[in-house]
């Protein structure tokens, strides 16, 4: 395994629904990104070249690019926003 850390980028439109949260939602969300350069395991999403991290009932889903150890995170948004969102990849 791979212990060095990521680099964590944010794609454009990333926050579509993370500015609509209320500062207490946002500070926890941003915490688990912070943690995200540490090497940790993710789990897939589906069939596609994305991961996701859970925090509560909120969804990061991001590409690893493993060559870069770079962390694109592309979505964040509630349980049924991420359907919606994963659904239209």
């Amino acid at each position: 395994m791979d212990l060095d850390n990521w680099k964590v980028v944010f794609k454009p439109g990333w926050d579509k629904y993370f500015i609509k949260f209320d500062s207490s939602v946002q500070k926890l969300i941003l915490k688990k990104i912070q943690k995200m350069s540490n090497p940790l395991n993710a789990r897939g999403l589906h069939q596609s070249s994305y991961c996701v991290e859970e925090v509560g009932q909120y969804r990061i889903a991001f590409y690893e690019n493993k060559k870069l150890n770079v962390k694109e995170i592309h979505f964040v948004g509630d349980h049924t926003q991420y359907t919606k969102w994963y659904l239209n990849k």
